[in-house]
């Protein structure tokens, strides 16, 4: 199967090795069935262990990848999956986006994604960097880091990420199934982006990858 994810467009590769940027389509609605977004859900889950157990794509280290069998996931949660306003931020400057290590990556605020989940409003900035939007095939991807109530118990303590395209109107789909850990979060070789603390939710978001338990 065609590699369809892209895990993480601003990680920053371990010394000496190439970056395969893979990207994810958003080809599922909130409106659709819920048989087909479990579907898609799945597939992400299969997709994202099939590259982890890849040498040729894996972040984990050789002697987690021998003995992995797989990525722990929450349940898939529909009511996770919510349809988000996208509110853009045209003319926003870049900034110095901190990393888990000395480095830094540029990063421009795309715009604030306003949603609810239960009844009660949130809201979290998604961001591009110029030098992946300017190559072929990426001008359209955002870049959602976000931290929850869960980091540090059920998930990992540096918060998590989601890959989204831009919408051609102002509402894109917002799937909390499908975030994902920093490569860090596996390899302390890796340098990923620090959430901002403005994308921290006070409220646990259950869904997703959880924290990595080697040999689990």
């Amino acid at each position: 199967m065609k590699k369809q994810y892209l895990i993480m467009v601003f990680l920053l590769v371990l010394a000496g090795c190439k970056g395969d940027r893979r990207y994810h389509d958003i080809g599922t609605t909130a409106t659709q069935d819920s048989t087909d977004v479990l579907w898609d859900i799945a597939q992400f889950q299969k997709t994202l262990n099939g590259e982890f157990r890849d040498p040729g794509h894996s972040p984990l280290k050789e002697r987690d990848r021998k003995d992995f069998r797989g990525l722990d996931f929450f349940p898939a949660d529909t009511l996770l999956r919510v349809v988000a306003r996208l509110e853009r931020t045209p003319g926003a400057s870049p900034f110095a986006m901190a990393t888990t290590t000395s480095r830094s990556v540029t990063g421009v605020r795309y715009g604030i994604l306003h949603f609810t989940i239960e009844g009660e409003e949130y809201r979290l900035n998604v961001y591009q960097n110029p030098e992946v939007t300017s190559r072929p095939g990426y001008a359209d991807y955002l870049f959602l880091p976000f931290a929850d109530a869960t980091n540090g118990e059920e998930t990992y303590g540096g918060g998590r990420y989601i890959d989204l395209r831009i919408p051609e109107g102002n509402e894109i789909v917002l799937d909390f199934n499908k975030a994902y850990n920093p490569y860090c979060a596996y390899n302390p070789s890796y340098s990923c982006p620090v959430v901002p603390d403005e994308n921290t939710l006070a409220v646990p978001i259950r869904a997703g990858v959880k924290a990595f338990s080697p040999g689990k």
